[in-house]
């Protein structure tokens, strides 16, 4: 039994489930527990809620939910849900200034401010987790002072209510902000006061399962970014014990930028970390398509693979070959265009070998690195370290080389010592022209 102050915008919940509306809430509620349980996505879960809000006679026209996440590359999710589509339309948000000042001038982010500035100053009573807003889009009690309203209004829309439901009101930032939702009607008379009091009943129980799924979206994206999305994948399925790693064939990147400590050395601190970047992404972004995988910078190296089984060892060998060339001329408009800008620039190095190596967890009982191990990785720095001298970008081995065979550009440059073996090694070089 809940019991809250009633106003005429916003009715209470009700004292008493006992009646149609309470049977509403309280099956609404035995659903979202479930899927919560079994660990809907968000896009599922937040259509099959909508679709039960008009079962229940919400005459919903459209509805938001959206929150934040913990990604490098991504701010936030969306889910929106309108009626003439009976669908759900999912979206992600770049960071940057536009999906920020999105979310500064939307009826969500204004509730997200208030949620901040009342934890910021509240006393020892918690703070409360619901907080809302209801706007009617038109007549004489239109109140359109945000413009995504304004435009719901000219798109037809009559009525608005929107609600954040937030977590970690501690102020931890890993815990997120919540879960924002919006809801709108193009019923002539707006929202019934039943819809209302269902949606601020069932909301919260909706969140958490909501923020089920986010916290495994999260995790996900967090491994993949800082471990590689295979290994991350790994991890995340339960490959966390330290000594479990198996035996894998692969194709061995390893990229250095050229004489970086000299670069470092006269650049300042900030410009150096902008180049570094910038370089590292021009080199990714040609693996990403053809499935290689970056394992790890190194400072100002990198380390990748493309694991392959033995039938497709040939073809795995061409598209390394084909991102190294591809890599290299990204590197040079890179190069040119930070020369134009008066930047400081970067040269690469890069080799490629093949060979079987240890795939898994390695290190301390408390700290590890979900990695590649063996010979083959010592040899191909070793290899990446005769690009200078020889005077070339690209070197591969003569492992690489045969399992390529003829037509891949490659030139032979002769037998060479490898720093720390004994026998000479065949190099090759990548015709780049």
């Amino acid at each position: 039994m809940l019991d809250r102050p009633r106003s005429p915008e916003m009715p209470s919940l009700p004292l008493s489930f006992d009646g149609p509306l309470g049977q509403k809430i309280i099956e609404m509620h035995v659903w979202a527990v479930g899927e919560g349980l079994r660990g809907a996505d968000a896009e599922t879960l937040f259509d099959g809620f909508c679709r039960r809000l008009v079962s229940a006679g919400v005459p919903l026209w459209r509805a938001f939910a959206g929150m934040k996440t913990l990604h490098p590359q991504w701010g936030g999710y969306g889910y929106t849900w309108w009626r003439r589509l009976n669908a759900i339309q999912p979206a992600q948000f770049e960071r940057g200034d536009e999906y920020e000042q999105g979310v500064l001038n939307s009826p969500i982010g204004h509730l997200i401010r208030l949620g901040e500035a009342r934890a910021a100053t509240a006393s020892a009573e918690p703070a409360d987790p619901w907080l809302n807003l209801r706007r009617r889009l038109c007549g004489a009690t239109a109140q359109l002072d945000f413009p995504q309203l304004e435009e719901l209004a000219a798109a037809g829309a009559t009525d608005y209510f929107a609600e954040v439901v937030r977590f970690g009101a501690d102020g931890d930032p890993s815990r997120g902000t919540g879960v924002g939702y919006s809801f709108a009607t193009d019923r002539a008379s707006g929202f019934g006061d039943d819809d209302i009091v269902l949606l601020k009943a069932v909301l919260p129980v909706v969140s958490l399962a909501m923020m089920t799924d986010a916290g495994h979206t999260i995790a996900s994206g967090l491994l993949g970014a800082y471990l590689g999305a295979d290994a991350g994948r790994r991890v995340h399925a339960g490959a966390v014990e330290r000594g479990s790693v198996e035996s894998i064939r692969a194709v061995l990147w390893y990229a250095d930028i050229r004489a970086f400590t000299a670069l470092a050395d006269t650049t300042p601190g900030a410009a150096v970390i902008e180049l570094v970047d910038e370089v590292f992404e021009a080199l990714t972004a040609s693996l990403r398509p053809r499935g290689g995988q970056v394992l790890k910078f190194l400072g100002d190296g990198m380390l990748a693979i493309f694991p392959f089984e033995d039938a497709e060892r040939e073809e795995t060998c061409r598209r390394a070959l084909d991102a190294a060339a591809e890599a290299m001329r990204e590197v040079d408009r890179l190069n040119a265009a930070r020369r134009a800008a008066g930047q400081r620039t970067a040269a690469v190095d890069l080799a490629l070998h093949l060979g079987e190596v240890l795939y898994g967890n390695v290190g301390a009982v408390d700290r590890l690195d979900f990695t590649v191990i063996g010979p083959a990785v010592n040899e191909a720095a070793r290899i990446e370290a005769l690009c200078e001298p020889l005077g070339r970008k690209v070197l591969v081995s003569a492992e690489l080389a045969a399992a390529v065979g003829n037509g891949c550009r490659l030139e032979p440059l002769g037998r060479h010592t490898l720093r720390g073996l004994r026998d000479q090694r065949e190099i090759f070089a990548l015709d780049l022209g």
